[in-house]
């Protein structure tokens, strides 16, 4: 069996990340505004630590970066890891329907 290769692990880590509804739901807070970890807490009815720590699982994905000003963090979807993970469901959809459209073809 052969190793994935590393965007494949890449996006591997997104789609992981991504599968925790809160994850996805920070993710859009911080697609367009930089903002700070204490908005996106204020944002959800769960923990600052609970908050913390998807942040981390997202900034490990790659999804977002972070930056610090002061004592401050500050949060941001990093784009092109967004368009790599787009790129790749997009390679999964299109296989998927050439494999569909031959399994059609050879029906005929």
């Amino acid at each position: 069996m052969t190793s994935p290769a590393p965007l494949d692990d890449r996006v591997g880590a997104m789609l992981r990340a991504l599968a925790e509804p809160r994850r996805r739901a920070i993710l859009r807070l911080v697609a367009t505004t930089e903002r700070a970890a204490g908005e996106i807490a204020a944002e959800f009815e769960v923990s600052r630590t609970a908050v913390s720590q998807h942040l981390t699982v997202l900034k490990e994905s790659g999804l977002i970066a972070e930056r610090r000003e002061g004592t401050r963090r500050l949060y941001r979807a990093r784009r092109e890891a967004v368009r790599e993970l787009q790129a790749a469901l997009d390679g999964i959809w299109s296989d998927a329907l050439d494999r569909a459209r031959a399994l059609v073809e050879e029906e005929s």
